[in-house]
Formats: structure tokens, C-alpha cells, sequence
């Protein structure tokens, strides 16, 4: 599976750096099983529609060029560190972060204002008119212990308020008009995958995030495999 890993990886490389061409690389290798090995490779909480079987070459390349479109969309919202993501079936999608302290001020879910402009625009720019990704909205917290609590405690509390964050974004984007059923999960993972070294402040500052993860959804692949998708 490490060797598999590794191939991949050196072919994606040689591919080039683009979604489209990684689309293609990954849509060649096949399907669910490769994509979870590199979603464990890059560190994601892997997520993806539930295809059921290997996603083409041809169908993989249409997706990685659709969803290079999108990360340059997200791109333009203040505040937001974009990135591409490998989902569960190895097909291209697009990572944006939020950092929590733009979000929130410290141990609240409640959203500041800045933090809901750039919301409002992601949700207008990217989300609404990108209605064929699916999305999973993840929240993330540093490992620091919270007063008169024991380590168990702590992490526990970190898990629940890295969950009322992820639905407090939820709710909002919902607001702004982002269908519930485009937002397929809102997952708090708490002191889990750690991004950055928590034994630095910098590193702290990293892991305390807001990660909003667009995939291709059911739809999209179909369209792909159809040749339809633009």
C-alpha cells in the first residue's frame, strides 16, 4: 500500500501541479481505494460521494479541471487559505481554511464580523454558484488545556466547541442561502490532525481552523462520465 502510495505521488508530480492533470493521473490509477491511501498521505479527514466503483481517466481529468475553476474562485475571498484536496474516490477538490481566531474570538463559536463578510462572499462566489460540489465543513483546535480541567477534560471541551464552530459556519453559510443538502457534513474533530506543531504558538495558531472541504458530488461525477461536465 506504501509502495502504491509513493507511485502515485511521484506520478502525480511528474503529471504537473494542476488539478486537471492530477485528475487525470489519479482518475488512471482508479477509484476509492487509492483515494484513501493519499488522503491519508496528505493528512485529510478523507470524504467523497459514495460511487461505489473506480472514477476513469477522462472522468478524472473533467474534475480536476471544473474544480480547478473553483479553487480559483476561492481564491479571490479575503481571509481564506486555499488549497487542493484529494477526496475518497481520488478525485480533485478544493480545501479552504479559515483561521479560527478570524472567526471567532477566543473559546466562543459565536462568528465575529469580519468573519461573516467573508462568509457571506464565499457563500455567494463559490458555494451558490458551484451547487454540483458537495461540502463538509470540519473544525479544528489546538491541544491547549482549559482551567480547572484534567487532560481528558480538556480534550473533550476542545471536541465540542471544534463542533459548535463547524455548525456555527454551517448555520451561517445556510443563511446566506447554501442549500442544506449541498452541506453534506459538519464534523468537529477537536485536538485531532494536527496541521502544525502544538508545542509552538505558531503551530497553536495553525491547528485552531475552520476547514471547508468542496468535493465532487454524485451529480458531478455522472456529468463527468457523460462528458457533459464544464
Amino acid at each position: 500500500m506504501k509502495t502504491m502510495a509513493l507511485s502515485m505521488c511521484a506520478l502525480m508530480v511528474m503529471a504537473g501541479c494542476n488539478n486537471l492533470a492530477k485528475g487525470t493521473a489519479i482518475g488512471a490509477a482508479g477509484g476509492a481505494a487509492l483515494g484513501a491511501i493519499v488522503g491519508k498521505v496528505a493528512g485529510n479527514t478523507a470524504v467523497g460521494a459514495a460511487v461505489g466503483t473506480a472514477v476513469g481517466a477522462g472522468t478524472g481529468a473533467l474534475i480536476g479541471k471544473h474544480m480547478d475553476k473553483v479553487k480559483k474562485q476561492a481564491e479571490a475571498i479575503k481571509n481564506a487559505q486555499v488549497e487542493s484536496y484529494t477526496d475518497a474516490n481520488g478525485l480533485d477538490g478544493v480545501k479552504v481554511t479559515f483561521d479560527s481566531g478570524i472567526l471567532f474570538p477566543s473559546s466562543s463559536s459565536t462568528l465575529q464580523a469580519a468573519a461573516k463578510t467573508s462568509l457571506t462572499d464565499f457563500a455567494n462566489n463559490v458555494l451558490k454558484v458551484n451547487a454540483d460540489c458537495d461540502v463538509a465543513v470540519q473544525g479544528y483546535t489546538d491541544n491547549t488545556g482549559w482551567k480547572n480541567s484534567t487532560a481528558e477534560q480538556s480534550a473533550q471541551k476542545n471536541l465540542d466547541l471544534s463542533q459548535q464552530r463547524a455548525q456555527a459556519v454551517t448555520n451561517f453559510l445556510q443563511s446566506c442561502g447554501v442549500s442544506s443538502n449541498q452541506i453534506r457534513s459538519t464534523t468537529g474533530f477537536g485536538e485531532a490532525n494536527p496541521v502544525a506543531d502544538n508545542s509552538t504558538k505558531e503551530g497553536q495558531a495553525q491547528n485552531r481552523r475552520v476547514e471547508i472541504i468542496l468535493y465532487a458530488s454524485e451529480s458531478m461525477i455522472k456529468a463527468a462520465e457523460a462528458g457533459t461536465l464544464q
